[in-house]
């Protein structure tokens, strides 16, 4: 094509879609830059030569070749012009489709969920005015489904999805029926339907879908932490862009706080938080103070959690997100309990299973049963569960140093366990806290 390119030495409308080829090429291969350029250049001959649909698509490759070079706000722009233009009536169905569909990825990319829903919406509409164009239709449905999936809507999703398959499993590429398998593997394991889940996402594998974040949570429902922290990490090696890295790196910090491996999901926590920072997305800004939250409660330090977890609730309900929302609830619940504000944590956790009980997250609502159930059975006194681990090791004679070096926890953190634990007990030293813990079944 760029021979073809070289030889074209007037000034015609065909010389523009060979631009626009090579640049689709061009960005395949890597070189966001040189596509840039071969799209813009394309772009400009749509305009002189009046030709709309040649100008909306080098928009569009346009516009996602500056969102993977970093340069977000011009990227939105040239997709936002693209789909204005549609409204125009004077671009071809195909490339109708073709723009929505390309805008929607872009619109995934920046993880904009308010721009992808309301494009999959028109979209949807798009494709019941043209039910000859299946491939598009079910490009349509998996959208919708991801949308569907995050809103709540899980048996809705699944519709979605399962018609996605159906019509893209003839004769489109295996790559799309992948990714419709993976998003199938998702509601299963949300669900709880386990043997479900691990079939679908075999499914995706099989035709080049690389399933993950997926599997790794799956092993981990399971009841195998090593397992989903091998699998997640092997993911993150072979992640070498950002948008890649940022699915994975939720799933990351959940995966390596259920491994005890707090240092490594900290690292996880950080990159997060510099990413939503440079793409500037609710969408991960809610994720980076979910995750950084949980690793604070998981570390106990309930104060320094419950900030970022409040961050987190309101952008996860702003953003129409419940499953995430009610696993922050639960997570306040937790920082709440720690706290001694059993009152709140209770609060919490009625409000977390309302919404996993609406959604028919079974696994998620039968853990925070056990959890409601644990915490009824147990007077802690108003002492956290790291609190009591301090305590029994107190209890045994053993110094501040020794009882760091147990927990992986600084010496300065021990110092302040301690000195809780005394006043949460009403004692003033460690033969009484020592003796208190011993009379009231504490250790």
């Amino acid at each position: 094509m760029q021979r073809v390119l070289a030889d074209v030495d007037v000034d015609v409308v065909e010389a523009g879609y060979v631009q626009y080829l090579v640049g689709l090429r061009t960005i395949f291969e890597g070189d966001a830059g040189d596509a840039c350029a071969l799209f813009e250049a394309a772009a400009q001959v749509g305009v002189r030569f009046g030709d709309r649909d040649l100008e909306t698509l080098a928009r569009l490759g346009q516009g996602r070749a500056l969102i993977r070079l970093g340069r977000l706000r011009g990227g939105v722009a040239c997709l936002d012009e693209a789909i204005v233009g549609i409204s125009t009536g004077e671009i071809s169905p195909v490339v109708v489709g073709d723009s929505y569909c390309t805008a929607i990825e872009g619109c995934q990319e920046l993880f904009d969920l308010h721009r992808a829903q309301r494009w999959t919406e028109d979209l949807s509409h798009w494709c019941e005015e043209h039910p000859d164009l299946v491939a598009f239709r079910g490009q349509c449905q998996l959208h919708r489904a991801e949308v569907l999936t995050l809103r709540g809507s899980w048996p809705d999703a699944l519709s979605e999805v399962d018609r996605a398959i159906e019509h893209q499993a003839r004769p489109t590429g295996q790559l799309a029926v992948g990714a419709a398998y993976y998003q199938q593997g998702e509601l299963h394991r949300l669900r709880g339907e386990l043997e479900q889940a691990e079939v679908a996402y075999e499914q995706a594998r099989r035709r080049g879908r690389q399933p993950q974040p997926g599997p790794a949570l799956l092993r981990l429902a399971e009841g195998q932490a090593a397992t989903a922290e091998a699998a997640i990490r092997r993911a993150l090696a072979e992640a070498d862009d950002p948008t890649t890295r940022s699915r994975l790196l939720p799933a990351a910090v959940e995966v390596l706080v259920a491994a005890g491996e707090l240092d490594g999901a900290v690292e996880a926590c950080d990159e997060l938080e510099a990413t939503a920072a440079s793409f500037r997305s609710r969408l991960l800004d809610a994720a980076a103070a979910h995750a950084r939250g949980m690793v604070r409660v998981a570390a106990d330090e309930p104060e320094g959690a419950l900030p970022l977890l409040r961050q987190a609730l309101e952008e996860w309900h702003a953003l129409d997100v419940p499953y995430e929302a009610a696993r922050v609830h639960v997570l306040v619940g937790r920082a709440s309990r720690a706290l001694g504000d059993e009152e709140d944590a209770r609060s919490e956790w009625r409000a977390a299973r309302e919404i996993f009980a609406d959604l028919g997250a079974q696994p998620d609502l039968q853990r925070l049963d056990r959890l409601i159930a644990e915490d009824a059975d147990r007077d802690t006194h108003g002492l956290s569960a790291r609190q009591l681990e301090v305590l029994q090791h107190v209890a045994a004679g053993r110094s501040n140093r020794e009882i760091a070096d147990a927990l992986v926890i600084s010496h300065r953190t021990v110092e302040r366990h301690v000195s809780d634990i005394f006043t949460k007990l009403d004692v003033s030293s460690r033969a009484a806290a020592t003796a208190y813990a011993y009379e009231h079944g504490l250790v």
